[in-house]
């Protein structure tokens, strides 16, 4: 008898790689901690190279395992991390709300996306530490708006410390992605 395909003897139906980036103390570590496993800390570790965690949502009566790639925002390991960028089916670009520097080198990010991953991976944008005060606020809602909007992306405000926003940001990159790969099946049966 013949062995059922790999994708029925998992325990999940589809598998999504999402990648965390951003510049060097925008969240990207907390943004993980807070979804893959509902915690949050205040102390700062600095992630060497890359890390990763696992998490399996519903979505449309479907198991989606999100394999999410937390990169080193440090340019020293930039050349580590771009080679990641290549199996990415998702790339969440972060930044921090109070820190202006870290949304305008969005931009930079995106061209390492250009550079280095598939033509079609999904993106989002999420402006991250949107609980701080409005006084510490640098860059207003409107402005990461704008932004997503230029190169068609959604938006996301989050705080990994309130949990604001966390599982939508998620959850929203992933239904977008299974979308994808299910239309790409369903066009390969067709032919």
């Amino acid at each position: 008898m013949a062995a059922p395909p790999a994708r029925a003897r998992a325990d999940y139906d589809y598998l999504i790689k999402l990648l965390l980036i951003g510049d060097s103390g925008v969240g990207k570590s907390c943004l993980l901690l807070r979804f893959s496993d509902g915690s949050f800390t205040t102390s700062f570790i600095t992630t060497i190279g890359i890390d990763f965690k696992i998490r399996t949502i519903e979505l449309d009566g479907k198991r989606i395992k999100l394999q999410i790639w937390d990169t080193a925002g440090q340019e020293r390991f930039r050349t580590i991390t771009t080679a990641y960028y290549r199996g990415a089916m998702g790339i969440l670009l972060v930044y921090d709300v109070t820190d202006e520097s870290s949304f305008n080198n969005i931009r930079n990010w995106i061209r390492n996306i250009e550079q280095h991953a598939s033509d079609n991976v999904n993106k989002i944008l999420v402006g991250n530490k949107a609980d701080m005060d409005e006084s510490k606020r640098a860059v207003p809602k409107a402005k990461g708006q704008a932004l997503a909007d230029e190169y068609g992306m959604k938006f996301f405000e989050t705080s990994a410390k309130t949990n604001l926003n966390v599982e939508e940001v998620f959850f929203s990159i992933g239904k977008d992605i299974k979308q994808r790969l299910a239309d790409t099946d369903a066009k390969a049966e067709v032919r």
